[in-house]
């Protein structure tokens, strides 16, 4: 348990009638990048509002940074942070400002400091006294993910962090989520995007009908298939791979 960050044991969950946890059991390691992969109603988001203190469990234990999210709650949240799937940044507030607020509301001394450090580390100090209503999707979740980090929480929740963002701005979002895991911060992430998880994740688990059907690293969950057959095809470039080459040669004439 020393070098675990969060242990859930049988978490359980019903809204009435309709079973949406049904027992679910994971660990995640210190440090470590862990993805929660599932269709829409599979229960991701009850679960992060239930080990985010936001939900009461109806049965098992959750214990986030060696605190009982039931019973010692007050603990939990000064272990953490939650980015939601859409940013929450105040659009009539500039950059700067916005990471002000959220330093002055979590008592830190040399508020503006802290946020000068936040806006140069995310690449937003050329952009920190123009309104948030001026950003770009990418650039304002990457406000909305430095604003979850001040303080430097331990273990920070990610639910769906790239919805909605072009494929340059996902890029460019993990590969700060990877600097975050790297400096010793657990990410717990949550995701629809598979290739998202295939590019981050330590461990992943799958989410479905309420129960963890399977997890382990990429490498693990890939021995649960027959191995594949062998054939020798062209390869086709992805659609991506495609919109970022031709953004690239654009850029450099």
């Amino acid at each position: 348990m020393q070098n675990t960050a969060i242990q859930v044991r049988d978490l359980q969950k019903s809204y009435k009638k309709l079973n949406v946890l049904k027992g679910v059991n994971f660990s995640v390691e210190q440090g470590s990048i862990f993805a929660l992969l599932g269709s829409n109603g599979a229960g991701k988001t009850t679960l992060v509002k239930i080990l985010t203190t936001l939900l009461k469990q109806d049965g098992g234990t959750a214990i986030v940074n060696g605190f009982d999210v039931a019973s010692q709650p007050d603990h939990v949240r000064q272990a953490i942070s939650l980015t939601g799937q859409f940013a929450a940044v105040d659009e009539m507030l500039t950059g700067q400002e916005n990471l002000i607020m959220i330093a002055r509301l979590r008592r830190l001394k040399q508020p503006r400091q802290v946020a000068d450090e936040l806006l140069t580390r995310f690449g937003l100090i050329d952009a920190a006294n123009r309104r948030a209503s001026t950003y770009s999707g990418g650039m304002r979740r990457r406000l909305d993910l430095a604003m979850s980090l001040v303080g430097t929480p331990p273990i920070l929740f990610l639910d769906e962090p790239t919805t909605g963002l072009d494929p340059e701005a996902r890029i460019e979002m993990w590969k700060v989520v990877k600097e975050l895991a790297d400096g010793g911060i657990t990410v717990f992430l949550t995701t629809q995007y598979l290739d998202e998880a295939e590019q981050l994740a330590d461990r992943i688990a799958i989410l479905h009908e309420g129960k963890i059907i399977a997890s382990g690293t990429l490498a693990e969950l890939k021995q649960l298939f027959p191995p594949a057959q062998k054939e020798y095809v062209e390869k086709q470039p992805t659609l991506e791979e495609i919109f970022l080459a031709i953004i690239g040669k654009k850029e450099e004439h």
